[in-house]
């Protein structure tokens, strides 16, 4: 089947003419150059490189080596007629030490990445924190230590200063949640903290420096800058129509979807449907229910999968459990998780129904397959499949009239997959990490054609 032959049907002239398309990435996980220039260890740069941690000990030490290829990945992006690139800044690299003394070498180094996206008619959209708090930090505390809102302060006002006069789009944070809960409850991932002691300040710290983050860049970015940020969400359905499993599934609902959105919305934690949550009142100051919330100009929401939830007692904190998809005897991608494709629908709906939010984008949606090169071809028709049937459901928001204006790619390259390391490839582009040979799919030329 060819590419044209599955996107005949659909095509970005389908959309609304203002409608952004994309990629995604993530500094720690396709930069590599982990201690050079200058840079300081991050959480990560610790955290994957002692054994054990991840899966085979593998870590980001190179990655892709987007550090010193970028231009390029920039000119395969271009190739590929991909107009917007989401990317991350590495605090590590312009803050070695977290706050303190500026590597002019790191400001260099995304001065000239943005540059050469400008110069290629790419439009770069910043995330400021994707994951990796400079390790410096998190010895004194990291995300549960209060002070990490005027370390964050200071790192957001370096980033507006030295590049918001090219950047017009800004992303404060990538998916509290997931780093909140898997580095500091679960300890899966960095800085590899457990329990609710390091989870909930982590919570709160992280919600009130999102807020404070959009105050930083609207006061020093020029008028037109659009200030945003992103969050994970899964659609969460019952198991069985038992009212124990929709109680369940609202209290998973409340964790995975609510927990940060709305506290910045002003609508305070969601702990009538999550108890545990009044707990955070401990870490609170006053004033602080007011410094939690900001008017972002954007959300952005990263959706892969559904999640099916049954009432589990021996649960502690939820007292719910997840049915697994492969359980489930459903289609699941290499990372296990459901092909469901009405749940990106159900998630654009959802946050369209908060009053406060002005504009969606989807910032990350993606797969990983197990891809294999054949004559010098990757035909991954799994991928490209994913890839139709969610943009089908993100036009049928559009048509429906939700609040949806941007899709984005996750991802351009194969990269490091945080705890699974290299197993899952999710990139419009295969990469040896051997040689660092760039092959690009084809669901990358499905991309190619759909935009053309």
């Amino acid at each position: 089947m060819t590419n044209r032959t599955l996107t005949q049907s659909l095509h970005k002239n389908q959309f609304p003419a203002h409608f952004k398309w994309g990629v995604s990435v993530a500094a720690y996980q396709i930069e590599g150059a982990h201690n050079s220039d200058g840079k300081g260890q991050s959480i990560w740069d610790v955290f994957a490189n002692q054994k054990g941690n991840i899966h085979l000990n593998q870590h980001g030490n190179i990655a892709c080596d987007f550090y010193n290829q970028y231009q390029q990945d920039i000119q395969l992006l271009k190739q590929l007629n991909i107009p917007n690139f989401r990317f991350s800044i590495a605090w590590s690299r312009i803050l070695p030490n977290g706050i303190g003394d500026v590597n002019e070498a790191g400001i260099a180094y995304y001065n000239q990445l943005i540059d050469y996206c400008i110069a290629q008619k790419i439009e770069p959209w910043l995330t400021l924190y994707h994951w990796d708090l400079p390790y410096a930090l998190e010895k004194k505390g990291g995300w549960t230590n209060r002070e990490v809102i005027s370390w964050f302060s200071q790192f957001v006002s370096l980033c507006a200063t030295r590049f918001g006069n090219r950047v017009k789009h800004w992303m404060v944070m990538n998916e509290p949640v997931v780093f909140t809960g898997a580095g500091y409850f679960l300890g899966i991932h960095a800085p590899g903290r457990r329990g609710m002691d390091n989870f909930l300040p982590a919570i709160h710290h992280t919600t009130l420096a999102i807020a404070e983050g959009g105050r930083i860049l609207k006061k020093i970015l020029p008028p037109d800058a659009q200030v945003g940020t992103t969050f994970s969400c899964s659609y969460i359905q019952p198991y069985r129509n038992l009212p124990r499993d929709q109680k369940a599934a609202n209290r998973v609902d409340a964790l995975l979807n609510r927990l940060f959105i709305e506290p910045l919305l002003g609508l305070g934690y969601p702990d009538k449907e999550l108890p545990i949550l009044k707990n955070i009142k401990k870490y609170m100051q006053p004033g602080d229910e007011h410094k939690m919330v900001f008017d972002f100009d954007f959300i952005g929401i990263q959706n892969y999968t559904r999640e099916v939830v049954k009432n589990a007692w021996f649960t502690p904190y939820i007292n719910a459990s997840l049915i697994a998809a492969p359980k489930r005897k459903v289609a699941t991608t290499a990372m296990r998780w459901e092909i469901y494709p009405e749940a990106i629908y159900k998630m654009i709906e959802k946050f369209s129904a908060y009053t406060n939010i002005k504009k969606l984008y989807i910032t990350e949606n993606g797969a990983a397959f197990a891809d294999e090169i054949k004559n010098g071809e990757i035909n991954d028709i799994e991928r490209i499949k994913y890839f139709e049937t969610h943009i089908a459901q993100v036009l049928k928001a559009t048509q429906d009239g939700l609040k949806i204006d941007g899709y984005f790619v996750w991802t351009l390259t194969d990269n490091f997959e945080w705890a699974e390391g290299y197993h899952p490839r999710f990139g419009l582009i295969h990469v040896d990490f051997d040689t660092q040979k760039r092959t690009i799919k084809n669901s990358g030329k499905w991309f190619t054609d759909f935009l053309s």
